[in-house]
């Protein structure tokens, strides 16, 4: 609007103050868009002005060009991994929770740990005498028994 108000003379240049070129406003407003000339370019250049001062506001803002906040983490940027005795109390309480028997894969589900941290806190309560070790009679998997849950 600004530029078809300034495409006649009257006020030219008002729309390159309000996208942030301040200095070829000016020009633009006293020399009445450059004798129309400037005002005549400026129809084909007005849409990347606005846009180039759309960026320079969301930057400012703290914004990315497709409006998210640059300094909000878009993902998380660590999962929480239960290690050392958490890991054991974890996989005690799941074993708990199934009757005292649990499977590696079982573990890996309830703690968010790997099998490979799953499968060594087993193993060594297996080496310390707390749980058992068998294999369950339909599929197979090996399964370790809390005998004292």
């Amino acid at each position: 609007m600004l530029n078809v108000v300034g495409f006649f003379g009257f006020l030219s240049g008002l729309h390159r103050i309000y996208n942030g070129k301040t200095g070829t406003g000016l020009l633009w407003l006293f020399t009445f868009g450059l004798l129309g000339v400037g005002q005549f370019v400026d129809l084909f250049l007005i849409s990347n002005m606005v846009e180039e001062h759309d960026q320079k506001l969301r930057l400012k803002a703290g914004l990315s060009p497709l409006g998210v906040p640059l300094t909000q983490a878009a993902v998380a940027s660590q999962v929480y991994q239960p290690s050392g005795n958490q890991l054991m109390v974890k996989l005690l309480e799941a074993a708990e929770s199934r009757g005292g028997t649990l499977t590696v894969t079982q573990g890996v589900k309830a703690t968010g740990a790997s099998f490979t941290e799953v499968e060594a806190v087993l193993k060594d309560m297996l080496k310390s005498g707390y749980v058992k070790i068998d294999n369950d009679p339909v599929t197979g998997a090996v399964t370790y028994h809390f005998h004292e849950i």
